[in-house]
């Protein structure tokens, strides 16, 4: 147990010092906002680390709703993280997207029924689409993820 305490500790730390948002970030928001869309973040993390990163990335007043695995009977790759933030949310996972940088936060979402765009930050791109993500993308800039809004927008497709 100390281990891991150590180890969320060190995280902390180390994501304090070096913590960059992913570029395009604020546009993405900004983008979210001016449609009066509805946001949650989702998270395995522990809650200090969690609340660590949405502070550092000036995210505080973005996110609606927080939900974290361990206030979930169980984690992701299991839904349950995802079905409660619709619950929070009062949405159907129809009218979702989900933006997501694991295997396992990608099987939670599509189990909950919400397509996820896979970010390759961490993961090859191929093995996030094999998970089930709906397309990958390296950043918040990536002409693919625009083109998709674009198309949302232009056809006025449920979110």
């Amino acid at each position: 147990m100390k281990f891991m305490v150590d180890k969320e500790a060190l995280f902390r730390r180390l994501a304090a010092e070096q913590l960059e948002p992913i570029s395009g970030l604020d546009k993405l928001c900004k983008w979210v906002e001016d449609r009066g869309l509805k946001r949650a973040a989702v998270t395995n993390a522990p809650r200090s680390n969690a609340e660590l990163l949405i502070s550092m990335l000036k995210l505080e007043d973005f996110f609606e709703v927080i939900i974290l695995a361990e206030e979930c009977a169980r984690a992701k790759p299991f839904p349950d993280p995802y079905v409660k933030a619709l619950n929070a949310l009062q949405i159907s996972p129809n009218r979702t997207f989900v933006f997501e940088d694991s295997v396992s936060g990608i099987k939670a979402a599509n189990g909950a029924g919400m397509p996820a765009v896979g970010m390759a930050s961490r993961n090859p791109e191929q093995m996030l689409l094999d998970a089930g993500a709906t397309f990958v993308i390296k950043d918040y800039n990536d002409p693919k993820l625009w083109g998709n809004l674009e198309e949302i927008v232009q056809q006025k497709l449920p979110l």
